[in-house]
C-alpha cells in the first residue's frame, strides 16, 4: 500500500513533472532535473534515519531476493565463514543464496523446532571473530515474527534484510554494517532496492562480479552505472517527503505500534481467532491469524473481499489469513478490519 498523497501527486505530475511537459518515466536519469530528485531521497533518507557520513546509499535493483547472493560477493572471498540467523522462509532463502558461493556458511540458531514462531533469545549464540559477518532478518513477512532487539555482534559486521521493517520505526544505523530493503512494503513500488553500507565494507567485491552488483562501482557512479529505476526513485522521493510530513520514524513507530496492538487484541479476545507467534515476537507489520474451523477459511476471505477488504489470504505455505499494516495502512483500515471480524465471528462462532 503506498500513501494516497503520495499517489495524488504522482497522479498529478504523471504527463508533466516539474512542468517540463514529460514524465518522470520519459526524462533523462542523467539531466540535470532527475539527478537533482535522486539526491533528495537520499538525502531525506538520511536525515529519517540519521545515516552517518562513512555510510554509502545506494539505489540499486534485483529485490531482496538479489542481495541474497550481492551481499556474499561483495563481503567475502571463497571460503570464509559467514554467520545466520534462520528465523524464517526469507532468512531461509538468504542462507541458500549464501551456501552457493563457496562459503562456510553456520547457522547459529534456526527456530524450526517453533515452526518459526520465535526469534531466538539474545546471548543464546556467539558470532566468533572469524565470521565475516552476521545476517538477521528483522522481521519474518510470511510467518509474522520480529525481533524485539538488535543482535551484538561485537567487531563482525551485521547485515540486515530490513524490506518490511525500514522506516516503521527509528533505527541505529551503525549498529549495522549493511542494512538492505527492498522498496515494496514500506518505500516504493517493487523494482528499487535500497542498500546502506558502511564504507569501510565496499571495493573488496569478488573477481567477476558484475559491476551493477559492485557496492564501490555503484557508489562511486551514485548508483547510475546502468539506467537506474527513475520512476520507483520518483516515488521513494516522495514517500520520504509524506514520512517527514507524518512526524518522522517516531511518529511512524507511535503509529504502526497502534494498529497492530489494535489488532491483536481483537485476536486475542476472541476464541474464534488465534495467532500463532509468541508474544514476545509478533510483527507490526504482519499479523497471521487463523480461524478457530479452518473450514471457514475460504469463507472468510470471501466475505472480506466483498467488505472491501483485500490481500487477506496467509501465505500459501502456511495458510490462515495475514494482515500486512506496513506504514501507509491507517488505523480506519484496521479497525475496518477489526469490525468485520468481529462480526464474522459473531455469525460463524
Amino acid at each position: 500500500m503506498l500513501p494516497t498523497d503520495v499517489l495524488s501527486t504522482a497522479q498529478q505530475e504523471l504527463t508533466s513533472w516539474q512542468g517540463s511537459g514529460m514524465s518522470v518515466m520519459e526524462v533523462s536519469h542523467r539531466g540535470k532535473p532527475f539527478v537533482a530528485c535522486a539526491a533528495s531521497a537520499e538525502a531525506r533518507l538520511r536525515d529519517l534515519l540519521s545515516i552517518p557520513d562513512n555510510y554509502k546509499v545506494l539505489f540499486l535493483q534485483g529485490g531482496a531476493t538479489g542481495q541474497f547472493s550481492i551481499v556474499p560477493m561483495n563481503l567475502t572471498s571463497p571460503g570464509e565463514h559467514v554467520a545466520y540467523l534462520n528465523t524464517g522462509q526469507w532468512s531461509s532463502k538468504a542462507i541458500k543464496a549464501a551456501r552457493s558461493q563457496d562459503l562456510v556458511v553456520e547457522v547459529l540458531a534456526d527456530e524450526k523446532e517453533s515452526n518459526y514462531s520465535t526469534i531466538p533469545a539474545p546471548g543464546s549464540y556467539t558470532v566468533a571473530n572469524s565470521s565475516r559477518y552476521l545476517h538477521y532478518t528483522p522481521n519474518e513477512t510470511i510467518g509474522g515474527v520480529a525481533f524485539d532487539y538488535v543482535p551484538d555482534t561485537g567487531d563482525v559486521p551485521l547485515v540486515a534484510d530490513c524490506s518490511s521493517t525500514i522506516l516503521s520505526q527509528p533505527m541505529d544505523v551503525e549498529k549495522f554494517g549493511l542494512i538492505y530493503a527492498g522498496a515494496q512494503k514500506n518505500l516504493g513500488p517493487a523494482g528499487l532496492t535500497v542498500v546502506i553500507v558502511r564504507e569501510d565494507l565496499t571495493g573488496h567485491t569478488r573477481a567477476m562480479t558484475p559491476d551493477i552488483f559492485d557496492y564501490a562501482a555503484m557508489a562511486e557512479a551514485d548508483s547510475m552505472l546502468n539506467t537506474p529505476p527513475t520512476f520507483a526513485i520518483y516515488l521513494l522521493e516522495l514517500v520520504l517527503e509524506w514520512v517527514q510530513n507524518m512526524g518522522g520514524l517516531s511518529a511512524m513507530e507511535t503509529r504502526n505500534k497502534a494498529k497492530a496492538d489494535s489488532l491483536y487484541t481483537a485476536i486475542d479476545t476472541h476464541d474464534f481467532y488465534a495467532n500463532p507467534v509468541a508474544v514476545h515476537a509478533r510483527s507490526r507489520m504482519n499479523v497471521p491469524f487463523t480461524l478457530a474451523n479452518p473450514d471457514l477459511d475460504k469463507v472468510f476471505l470471501s466475505e472480506a473481499e466483498n467488505a472491501g477488504l483485500t490481500n487477506l489470504a496467509g501465505h500459501r505455505s502456511v495458510g490462515g489469513m495475514r494482515a500486512s499494516i506496513y506504514n501507509a495502512m491507517g488505523q480506519d483500515g484496521v479497525d475496518a478490519l477489526i469490525s468485520f471480524m468481529n462480526d464474522f465471528a459473531d455469525r460463524y462462532a
